[in-house]
């Protein structure tokens, strides 16, 4: 390493997670930044004394310096509709709540869920998240720009199906592909290059095959990626299975159509049997396991199996009303603990080793990264990709002792621990407080629009109790 005057800051003494292939913990480590890349990664010894003329050297006492997290599955306009079908089977959660709060959104309402959504995605140590499909991709675009975070931005497109609300339903299948061109001409790669537009199938059932192969056409031509439910629950492989002729559901007709690529990110992958799991990693799909979202209405995915397959499987929280939720850290937590439940379930005998704490944090960072197609910026902490970090404060009550940080990381830690933010060389969280927007006021706005929305929507929330 060479001295250069162009180090923006060295952050030293600090438990270094690198996630790089050999998977390296550095107890007394150190991270140099340079603009938006990393410039160093090693002991801090070495790191101080190769960059002596840091424009800040920040001593961290010991705090945990992660890679940014990446959320591979979220639906960030429905962060408004937090609370609002809770404890109802999928289609009803669809076409009596979520559609219709959906299809009544504002721009300005898409705007505001945004934003309220990127401020606890940020406090969860995310630095890039998928959005799984909204109708104003504009006004998400604003504001990921504004708190200053990566994201992969996609429409949710419909062309045919059942329960769509009226101004839906006149979606053409070109309106579909065209509108998502004109986005990805918009705002594809804008934001210093923090912004990528991807392309968005909502489901199946909501599907031409025609919108799926142009989607599929279009997506490789212009080199980016397609984001989409698949296999969510057994409703939808028994439509397919009886409208399409084939043996089992979507995995397999989707094969069948040819469908199935390297950029695609099929988000939860519930009900695939074992064909299908070798038809992903055949054609290389990427998975977004949502462990609470599936716990909560679709049920337990076949996750050990689909790794044991050489499938790439990421971590995702979903949208608000499925799960409440968005915390990539509570999700490294479920996710190995239900995986250990199942595998007692299905083979009769525990086992403890079933997606272990390293695996989890993969899934999280580098995983997540080749899952969004951007592994070769993010996703670790190594010389020449972006400073795109998380400082975590392991000195509470809920993570000391520090025995083992990797486990510490995924079974102890909680939002409460992640102390600051880095996104492309910037703070996006510093101490805690959130850097480039007022909180008060991004919370007030969300809470008068969202009773605005449900009332504009007509959705009317059963009592659970008696109120006084």
């Amino acid at each position: 390493m060479a001295d250069s005057p162009t180090i923006d800051a060295v952050f030293h003494n600090a438990v270094i997670v690198t996630m790089d292939d050999a998977f390296r913990v550095l107890q007394d480590g150190a991270v140099a930044v340079a603009g938006d890349r990393i410039a160093a990664v090693g002991p801090s010894a070495d790191v101080l004394a190769a960059f002596p003329c840091a424009v800040q050297t920040l001593d961290l006492g010991g705090r945990i310096v992660l890679p940014g997290l990446v959320n591979t599955h979220v639906h960030t306009s429905q962060q408004l509709a937090r609370g609002i079908a809770d404890d109802v089977d999928l289609m009803t959660w669809l076409h009596g709540r979520i559609w219709p709060y959906e299809s009544h959104m504002t721009e300005e309402d898409s705007y505001a869920s945004t934003l309220l959504c990127g401020i606890e995605l940020i406090r969860s140590g995310v630095t890039c998240f998928a959005e799984a499909g909204g109708q104003f991709v504009s006004e998400m675009a604003r504001a990921v720009e504004l708190l200053g975070f990566r994201a992969c931005l996609t429409k949710s497109t419909m062309d045919c199906g059942d329960g769509l609300p009226p101004n839906w339903s006149c979606c053409s299948t070109d309106d579909c592909i065209q509108s998502q061109k004109e986005l990805y001409e918009k705002h594809h790669n804008t934001a210093d290059g923090r912004i990528r537009i991807w392309f968005g199938l909502r489901q199946i059932m909501n599907a031409t095959d025609r919108l799926l192969l142009e989607t599929r056409d279009i997506a490789q031509k212009l080199n980016t990626g397609i984001h989409m439910h698949i296999a969510e629950i057994p409703y939808e492989n028994q439509l397919i299975l009886r409208t399409k002729g084939i043996d089992h559901g979507t995995v397999t007709y989707l094969d069948k159509i040819d469908f199935l690529r390297s950029n695609l990110l099929a988000a939860h992958s519930v009900w695939l049997n074992v064909p299908e799991i070798g038809f992903f990693s055949k054609a290389g799909v990427k998975v977004s396991h949502c462990p609470a979202s599936a716990m909560r209405m679709l049920g337990f995915a076949p996750i050990r199996e689909m790794l044991d397959s050489g499938v790439c499987v990421s971590l995702g929280t979903d949208g608000a009303p499925s799960n409440n939720r968005m915390s990539i850290v509570d999700e490294m937590y479920l996710a190995s603990l239900i995986n250990k439940g199942r595998e007692a379930y299905i083979s009769g005998t525990t086992n403890p080793t079933a997606l272990p704490a390293e695996t989890v944090l993969k899934m999280a960072t580098i995983n997540g990264a080749k899952a969004v197609l951007w592994d070769n910026e993010i996703g670790s902490l190594e010389v020449g990709k972006k400073a795109d970090l998380v400082v975590v404060n392991p000195f509470t009550w809920s993570m000391v002792p520090l025995h083992d940080s990797i486990a510490n990381i995924v079974y102890c830690m909680r939002t409460e621990n992640i102390e600051s933010v880095m996104c492309n060389g910037r703070w996006i969280m510093k101490d805690h407080k959130i850097m480039n927007l007022n909180e008060e006021e991004v919370i007030s706005s969300a809470v008068k629009r969202a009773n605005d929305l449900l009332a504009r929507a007509g959705i009317n929330l059963p009592r659970r109790m008696n109120y006084v």
